[in-house]
């Protein structure tokens, strides 16, 4: 009961962001991708998030080709928006989401952009091939997609993808509760809110990760 009301917390989240969202998001393309961009913040370039987007696509494209050619078929756009996680996979819209402020970090290297994108591409390749998402089976969807974030890192230059089998190895043995943790979504949210009116109050800041720490 708790999983599934956390999660309703979290389609409520996604539907408000919708709703705010919905006129002011610009239009890119990068790399045959259509992306929508919803900047928030006036601390941050949409030139330099584009960038790193394409860095990240870049290395995918190099590394694991066969990885982006999938997600080209099953993604219908990404979407770049101010959230309480770095990346997401929305059903419903075939969407990849990839945070605003994760994309603007410049303390991590393209290749944990990357990682995290690739890992949300492995949620749209399992529901194109059918698999769909219920309690018992989101552990072992999280454990594939961390595998796939694994094999993508041992496929890079050791400097480039040792962050990334570091924070895959970390969490693919975890218990279920860990590796597939229930967030209490608008909590989260709120402390997004909170951060993001810390970064208006000194622009200097770095931008942090998705949940307002650095």
């Amino acid at each position: 009961m708790l999983r599934r009301t956390l999660a309703d917390a979290r389609d409520r989240l996604v539907r408000w962001l919708r709703a705010e969202t919905a006129e002011t998001g610009e239009v890119h393309e990068v790399r045959g991708f259509r992306v929508v961009v919803e900047n928030s913040r006036p601390d941050i370039s949409t030139g330099d998030v584009l960038a790193r987007l394409d860095e990240a696509l870049a290395l995918i494209e190099r590394y694991m080709p066969w990885r982006m050619r999938h997600m080209r078929r099953d993604l219908r756009d990404f979407w770049v928006v101010r959230y309480p996680c770095r990346g997401a996979y929305l059903y419903a819209e075939r969407r990849c989401m990839t945070e605003l402020t994760f994309l603007a970090r410049r303390d991590i290297t393209a290749a944990t952009v990357a990682s995290s994108i690739l890992h949300e591409g492995m949620h749209a390749r399992m529901y194109e091939m059918g698999v769909r998402v219920h309690e018992a089976s989101s552990a072992r969807m999280e454990r594939i997609c961390r595998r796939a974030e694994l094999d993508f890192g041992y496929a890079l230059a050791p400097a480039l993808g040792a962050p990334v089998i570091e924070r895959a190895l970390a969490t693919i043995d975890l218990d279920d509760a860990d590796v597939s943790p229930d967030i209490d979504w608008e909590e989260a949210m709120r402390r997004v809110q909170s951060a993001d009116r810390a970064a208006s109050a000194d622009p200097a800041a770095p931008p942090g990760d998705a949940h307002g720490r650095p």
